[in-house]
């Protein structure tokens, strides 16, 4: 679940994200990025289980198709963590940032 794994790793990974010179808002949103994937992608895939029983179908058939979804978000995850000017921008324009 992502609220236990939020509590769990900020307080330990912030200080040594602020160390390495990174905004806390560009580590909110790639933390986040991370634990979206980590719901939708097996072997924990919550959201693929639930979707699944839902849906009455295995988890095989679903994780063959969504699989271009899988990458896309990858893709979006190292977009967000290599060009943090996607995540910083809205906030610097209105001045939340420096």
């Amino acid at each position: 679940d992502m609220t236990p794994a939020i509590l769990i790793f900020t307080p330990i990974l912030l200080p040594v994200v602020r160390q390495l010179g990174l905004s806390d808002i560009h580590f909110g949103i790639i933390l986040i990025a991370n634990l979206c994937i980590g719901l939708c992608t097996p072997p924990v895939g919550t959201c693929l289980f639930i979707g699944c029983g839902v849906g009455k179908t295995t988890i095989a058939k679903v994780t063959v198709k969504a699989l271009p979804f899988f990458l896309a978000m990858l893709v979006a995850l190292m977009l967000i963590t290599f060009v943090p000017w996607l995540s910083t921008a809205v906030p610097k324009a209105c001045g939340l940032l420096k």
